[in-house]
C-alpha cells in the first residue's frame, strides 16, 4: 500500500482536502479538534482510534478510558475515524484486496457463475448472496458503477423454508453463500479473514459501551440489560455482511458539486452497527458527508487501518447521541478501485430500542422506537 506520505493535501473537485491525522485517540480534553470539528477535519482529517486496549484482556484501565473516550467524541462529531490497533497483519489485509482485484478482472461470464438471483427463484437465490454486476445496485434511485459479490453469516440449515419457485428455491436470506471457483485461494483466505475481523467488531461494539458510559456488566445480564456489554450480547451471534466491490473509473464529465450524474455508489448511511472498510490505496474517492451537512471529506485510506462507520442501529439504539452518517464513491482515478467492507451486525433475533441513558442524555424523548432486527433485514432484501 502507499505510504501515508503519498495521501497528504490530496484534494479532488468533490471532497474538501483531507490530510491524514498523526496523533491517536483524540479526545476533547486534548485539544481544539472537538472545539471545532469540521475545521479540525478538513486540515486534519479524521480521528484515528487504537482499538488494542478492547483486543487484549489484561490491558489497564486507564487504557481502555482513553480509547473509549476518543470513540465518544469520534461518533458525536463525526460518525467516522480510523481504526488501528486490531492485529490483522497489513500483508494479510493486502491479500484480501488482491485477491478481490484478482476476481473481478476475470471474463464476466466466469463472475456470473455465481450470480446472486432473486428469493424463490428456481436458480436457488435468495435475494441477497452472490455477485451483481455493473450498475445491478442502485442507491438512491440511481444505478451504482460497481460490480461486487455479498456474503452473509450462515443461514442454519435446519431453518431455512421452501421457496416458492419449486424444489431448490428458498426464501429471503436463507441460501448459501456463492464463492469463485477463481482464484482458487479466495474462499479459504477469506473465510479466515472474517474470523479475525469479527474478533474486531466484537472489541469495537465493547468499546462503544464503555464510551456511552453505560455501567460495568450486572450479574445475570440478558440481552436488554442496558450495561456497558449491551452491545456485545445482542452482536453474540452477528448477521453480518461482507462485500467484495470493484469500482471502474467514472468517465462522466464534472459538472460541479450539485450536479453530480453518476456516482460509484450514491450518498447513504449504513443500516446496522458498525461498518470495518478495507480498501485499496486510491485516494480522494470516498466521501464523508460532515456535521454541517454541506460538506464532502475525503476519507482517503491509511496503510493497515479500517474506515470505520457507525451505522443506523446505533444511531437508534443511542436515540440520535451518535448519528450515522451519509458518505458516498465518486471514482475518477485512473486504475479500478476494490474494496471489502464488512458490516458487524446485530443478531438476527435482536430488538433494537433506544438505551435510557442515551434517551435522557438527548432530552428525555425516545424518538426512535424499537425494531426487530430480523423484519428490517426481510424489508430490505423482500420476502420469496
Amino acid at each position: 500500500m502507499n505510504s501515508a506520505s503519498h495521501l497528504v493535501g490530496d484534494k479532488q473537485s468533490n471532497g474538501t482536502t483531507s490530510s491524514p491525522p498523526t496523533n491517536l485517540n483524540p479526545t476533547p480534553d486534548s485539544g481544539s479538534r472537538y472545539d471545532k470539528p469540521i475545521a479540525a477535519a478538513q486540515q486534519d482529517g479524521l480521528p484515528i482510534i487504537d482499538i488494542s486496549p478492547f483486543m487484549d484482556p489484561y490491558s489497564s484501565h486507564e487504557a481502555r478510558s482513553t480509547t473509549a473516550s476518543a470513540i465518544n467524541a469520534a461518533c458525536i462529531n463525526y460518525g467516522f475515524f480510523y481504526l488501528t490497533g486490531h492485529g490483522i497483519p497489513t500483508t494479510k489485509l493486502d491479500e484480501i484486496i488482491d485477491l478481490a482485484r484478482e476476481f473481478f478482472s476475470l471474463p464476466l461470464e466466469e463472475k456470473n457463475k455465481i450470480k446472486r438471483f432473486d428469493a424463490g427463484s428456481p436458480e436457488g437465490g435468495d435475494g441477497a448472496r452472490g455477485y451483481q454486476g455493473l450498475g445491478e445496485n442502485v442507491t438512491g434511485g440511481l444505478q451504482d458503477m460497481q460490480e461486487a459479490i455479498d456474503w452473509y453469516r450462515d443461514w442454519p440449515a435446519d431453518k431455512r423454508e421452501p421457496g416458492d419457485g419449486g424444489p431448490g428455491s428458498v426464501k429471503s436470506l436463507q441460501g448459501v453463500n456463492l464463492w469463485p471457483e477463481n482464484p482458487e485461494q479466495l474462499r479459504p483466505v477469506y473465510e479466515e479473514y472474517i474470523e479475525k475481523v469479527k474478533k474486531v467488531g466484537e472489541a469495537l461494539v465493547h468499546a462503544m459501551g464503555v464510551a456511552l458510559d453505560l455501567g460495568p456488566l450486572q450479574e445475570g445480564a440478558t440481552q436488554l440489560t442496558q450495561d456497558e456489554e449491551i452491545f456485545l450480547r445482542n452482536c453474540s451471534d452477528s448477521f453480518w455482511v461482507m462485500r467484495m466491490i470493484g469500482y471502474p473509473p467514472l468517465t462522466t464529465p464534472i459538472s460541479g458539486d450539485d450536479n453530480i450524474d453518476q456516482f460509484s455508489c450514491g450518498a447513504h448511511t449504513d443500516y446496522g452497527c458498525v461498518t470495518l472498510l478495507l480498501t485499496d490505496p486510491t485516494p480522494s474517492s470516498l466521501q464523508v458527508l460532515l456535521k454541517d451537512g454541506t460538506t464532502w471529506l475525503n476519507a482517503d485510506p491509511l496503510p493497515g487501518a479500517f474506515v470505520v462507520n457507525i451505522g443506523d442501529m446505533i444511531e437508534r439504539w443511542t436515540n440520535g447521541l451518535w448519528k450515522s452518517t451519509k458518505h458516498r464513491v465518486i471514482h475518477r482515478g485512473e486504475r479500478y478501485r476494490v474494496s471489502v467492507p464488512f458490516f458487524y451486525e446485530p443478531n438476527f433475533e435482536a430488538w433494537v430500542e433506544p438505551l435510557g441513558k442515551c434517551v435522557e442524555r438527548t432530552g428525555g424523548k425516545g424518538g426512535y422506537g424499537r425494531v426487530w432486527e430480523g423484519e428490517v433485514w426481510r424489508s430490505f432484501v423482500g420476502e420469496g
